[in-house]
């Protein structure tokens, strides 16, 4: 089995939901990603969805826009997000690491030469926006020859026939994004998450996770009711933002360990 696999295999054993804060790598500056990741691992996550910046994001919100606007400043690109993942796991080889990002850079690299860097630098997951199941067989195939998980979004608007097209390329678990729009776009109505979750669980027995318009601790306890994973990603990136150098991993630490602790009081 892969890590995320196994994590969320190990979670269901114990009766816990998983946490899944995401961060953009390279922000706020390259030489803080590595510490920011360790101390989300010590704060309560038990996978990390690592953003590669991109100029020209589809599913992003205004936050995580910004974000990838400060670490190209940098210059930082998806081979510099790779060397990061590679010194984590230099301490860290049980904590999964989900890549989020675009096509583009991927297809620059070349997707063998990609897949076989990923497996490399210890990747986990990799969820591409926009490679859609119909065009992406091959390199799924190449990820899981690798025990790398292709990982799919499903919206508010995803039927059932496209539903059972998308699981049957997943590996790993299922991001469901809560809200028609983009990241950290409203909040969520978890009555129409929960329905949403039941359906897609009737098609799939990959655990799901729901992100998109986690907020804040009361909304990731709502949703730790009716899903296997919360996914917080503006949220994370806005304390970020918000923080500087000296503080930037306390901070990020003290919201995981607030999300973690409403998670669990479910």
């Amino acid at each position: 089995m892969s890590r995320i696999q196994t994590t969320f295999a190990t979670l269901k054993q114990f009766g816990k939901k998983a946490l899944i804060p995401f961060i953009t790598a390279g922000d706020p500056h390259p030489d803080q990603t590595v510490a920011m990741l360790h101390g989300l691992v010590k704060s309560g996550a038990d996978l990390i969805e690592l953003g590669v910046p991109f100029s020209d994001p589809m599913a992003d919100g205004p936050v995580i826009q910004r974000a990838s606007e400060r670490a190209l400043v940098h210059k930082v690109g998806l081979r510099h997000v790779l060397a990061m993942v590679k010194e984590f796991r230099q301490q860290d080889d049980r904590t999964p690491i989900i890549l989020m990002g675009y096509a583009n850079p991927i297809e620059a690299m070349g997707i063998e030469k990609f897949a076989d860097a990923a497996k490399d630098a210890g990747i986990d997951g990799m969820l591409t926006v926009d490679y859609p199941p119909e065009e992406s067989t091959e390199f799924n195939a190449m990820l899981k020859a690798r025990d790398i998980d292709p990982v799919f979004l499903l919206s508010p608007t995803t039927d059932k026939a496209r539903v059972d097209i998308i699981v049957n390329q997943a590996s790993g678990f299922i991001y469901y994004v809560s809200l028609k729009g983009v990241t950290g776009s409203k909040n969520l109505d978890i009555v129409e998450v929960a329905d949403r979750v039941a359906s897609i669980r009737s098609q799939t027995d990959l655990p799901i996770g729901v992100g998109f318009g986690v907020r804040d601790a009361a909304t990731a306890k709502a949703v730790a009711s009716v899903a296997d994973a919360v996914v917080v990603g503006s949220r994370m990136v806005q304390e970020v933002e918000i923080s500087t150098a000296d503080n930037v991993v306390a901070n990020l630490m003290a919201l995981t360990a607030e999300l973690r602790a409403a998670i669990d009081a479910n």
